[in-house]
């Protein structure tokens, strides 16, 4: 639905205008870092930051930040429209109000996204061969996240009102996006407070569906999936198109966290006839938003 049109539903219904607002985006252009190549940052302020001065606020960190809010810059011209779902979660009182730091990709997304410890606990044929066919070279994603740990996190947290602890700072993506969004967290204890990993590529390869990353990411996550506070964990996934791959391997992660992990503090998610792509991510957002950001 067209955002205006959104918004003129949600005035008619009687919604106060502070509620329905759709907030505002702000645009970073060509971030730069010492530890990665420059890229834009969208940062949505949600209804309400630009009145009330003295509210602070949680922090969603979502990976491919051009597809977040914008259908022009978005893959295939189809944004998840974080605005438009948070506003209508923010309208039914079922979120926290919360700013959003949309991080763009760039051509290194995959090396970037790829979580390099599991991938290190591989077979070198198996690495080797992911290299050649998506790569090019070792993950960057270590790089990636001292960028948003030490420089973005940082930036934000000066120059907008955020509730900083790790509480209320969370991140999300799909895809690879889901990947390193779970290496975050795990990499990141004390800085994020949970993870939404949307359709996981536990594969790795876009070729073959081969188990080695999620047998290497079991052995990765028996050793850092915290024992103090623990974060939560949201997963899902899709039956169809590249999504028609992800059950098997969700389901040999889930048997390791129903071992071994509170279960108030995880759920997975399965939606049938799914495909890997925005709009199935845009149409479920709202699960993940309120598992995290929930009151």
């Amino acid at each position: 639905m067209n955002r205006n049109v959104t918004c003129l539903l949600l005035g008619l219904l009687g919604w106060p205008p502070l509620l329905w607002s759709q907030g505002r985006v702000v645009r970073l252009d060509s971030l730069p870092s010492q530890y990665v190549a420059p890229r834009h940052i969208d940062i949505w302020l949600p209804p309400g930051y630009d009145t009330d001065t003295r509210q602070h606020y949680p922090v969603l960190y979502m990976h491919d930040g051009q597809n977040l809010f914008f259908p022009g810059a978005a893959f295939g011209g189809k944004a998840w429209e974080v605005d438009e779902v948070m506003c209508r979660l923010l309208a039914a009182d079922s979120v926290r109000p919360c700013i959003v730091v949309g991080i763009w990709n760039t051509a290194l997304r995959f090396v970037e996204y790829a979580p390099a410890a599991p991938f290190g606990l591989m077979s070198p044929e198996w690495q080797a061969a992911v290299r050649a066919e998506r790569m090019q070279a070792s993950p960057l994603s270590d790089a990636y996240l001292k960028f948003l740990v030490q420089e973005l996190k940082p930036y934000v947290d000066q120059h907008y009102r955020t509730r900083p602890g790790r509480a209320h700072t969370f991140i999300m993506g799909s895809s690879m996006g889901g990947l390193i969004s779970l290496y975050a967290q795990m990499e990141y204890p004390e800085v994020f407070g949970g993870a939404a990993c949307i359709s996981t590529h536990w594969p790795l390869s876009l070729k073959e569906n081969r188990g080695d990353f999620t047998q290497a990411m079991v052995q990765y996550l028996k050793v850092h999936l915290p024992q103090r506070r623990v974060p939560r964990l949201y997963f899902d996934y899709g039956t169809t198109t590249l999504d028609a791959w992800y059950e098997p391997h969700q389901l040999l992660i889930d048997s390791l966290l129903r071992a071994d992990y509170p279960a108030t503090k995880w759920i997975t998610h399965k939606f049938e006839g799914a495909a890997h792509q925005e709009s199935s991510w845009q149409a479920r957002l709202h699960i993940p938003l309120v598992f995290l950001l929930g009151k």
